[in-house]
């Protein structure tokens, strides 16, 4: 967005869901906006940070994930359900990041149907660099307190367990 606004858009809206006599929905509208919203304002941060590494905030993911595991490597099948991600999405992002030569397919020592990403000293490298401006840049400035924080990951947290996220 090139300029602030003078006023909050989602309580415009809100304002015009109780004229419209959809007073009971107005609140959830605002806050599904809202989130909506914030999760736009996250992404453009973090894309601005991963974009100079030639990294989506995807393929970071399973970089980061892969880097965190024992050996460097996993099923991607098993990716796909730690990240909660359709299994093309994976490989989507398997490809583009072996191509970058971040990981490396190889197969499962003990099933022949499973293909198994690991993470290369490459990839391990551009994991921690990303980690390293994600932090810094993204993680710990997102304009919220300590307590904000906490109660923000709390309610959160309820919306996905409610959603059968986990």
């Amino acid at each position: 967005m090139s300029r602030t606004l003078d006023s909050d858009p989602i309580d415009e809206a809100r304002r015009q869901w109780v004229n419209h006599k959809w007073t009971k929905a107005a609140d959830g509208m605002a806050a599904v906006t809202s989130i909506v919203r914030v999760q736009q304002i996250m992404l453009q941060r973090i894309d601005a940070v991963l974009r100079p590494l030639d990294l989506t905030f995807a393929r970071y993911e399973i970089l980061t994930l892969l880097s965190f595991t024992k050996y460097g490597s996993l099923p991607m099948t098993r990716m796909g359900t730690l990240l909660q991600v359709h299994p093309t999405s994976v490989t989507s992002a398997v490809d583009r990041l072996e191509a970058q030569g971040f990981v490396e397919r190889l197969p499962h020592p003990s099933d022949r149907r499973a293909v198994l990403a690991s993470i290369t000293d490459l990839g391990r490298k551009s994991s921690a660099a990303a980690t390293t401006a994600l932090n810094s840049e993204v993680f710990e400035q997102l304009g919220l307190t300590a307590e904000q924080i906490d109660s923000l990951l709390g309610i959160l947290r309820t919306l996905r367990t409610n959603a059968g996220d986990f």
